[in-house]
């Protein structure tokens, strides 16, 4: 049974169709890339997944439940968490405290139990924490929780915001061009990090535009031009498509 399906997925503004007619799926443990040229549909098919846009028409399916129209924070509480293309941290607050803010939605303590501090409230709270530091130690990060997240160099502020949609718990994490900004030199310890989520058990969804991590790393690639899925397949077969070469490729992929 796939993860996600997604069935006729379309989001018009106005007299511009941004996302047409989109059909696909993941499957449970797959890394799925999504590529094209800007403008293509991606990072707005990732609104529509997350629940920041709603669909003109068509509908999504998650672990078989209709979440088609959800609010983001019913979309992060059925499983599906998403990093964005502008690193999204709170640049004020520490490293660790970054990580806390983002298992809120998972928090159980009502409002009374955190203002008269019960001894549950205070369970939790060391739970949490715990959970926290096992993230950041996931990531690379744990030597770093007590600095200020505006003081990272921009791959660890990477690392953090995939920290941050990590700490939801999600099946299906969806990284908006994560190595983005990234220099050369470290680009490889990200896409170690998204293998080892991979492998972690989490469903992966990607956006990426530096071809090289893409064929190396993706079960299953699907390619978008002007909101519409021109192929899906394998990174030899994305790479040998004549329309998917023209469109946004280039001779030099093709092998």
């Amino acid at each position: 049974m796939a993860l996600l399906k997604v069935s006729g997925l379309t989001k018009s503004f106005g007299g511009l169709t941004a996302v047409s007619e989109l059909n696909f799926e993941i499957q449970p443990g797959e890394l799925l890339s999504m590529i094209g040229p800007n403008g293509a549909g991606k990072t707005t098919l990732f609104n529509l997944l997350t629940g920041f846009y709603r669909p003109t028409s068509g509908s999504i399916t998650f672990n078989d439940i209709d979440i088609t129209g959800y609010k983001p924070y019913q979309v992060t509480r059925s499983g599906i968490s998403r990093t964005f293309q502008m690193t999204s941290i709170f640049k004020k607050s520490t490293v660790l405290d970054n990580v806390i803010i983002g298992q809120s939605l998972h928090a159980k303590a009502g409002i009374w139990g955190s203002v008269l501090r019960t001894p549950a409230t205070l369970r939790e709270e060391q739970k949490i924490r715990e959970r926290a530091r096992e993230i950041l130690s996931f990531v690379g990060l744990a030597d770093k929780e007590n600095k200020i997240a505006s003081g990272l160099t921009e791959e660890a502020q990477k690392r953090l915001s995939i920290s941050m949609a990590l700490a939801t718990g999600p099946k299906l994490l969806l990284l908006d061009e994560p190595t983005g900004g990234v220099n050369l030199e470290e680009i490889s310890g990200l896409i170690e990090l998204v293998g080892k989520i991979r492998k972690s058990g989490v469903s992966i969804c990607l956006i990426e535009h530096k071809m090289r991590m893409v064929m190396s790393i993706s079960d299953r690639i699907i390619v978008l031009n002007y909101g519409k899925k021109i192929a899906e397949g394998t990174s030899k077969e994305v790479a040998n498509n004549e329309e998917v070469i023209k469109a946004y490729l280039g001779v030099r992929y093709a092998t």
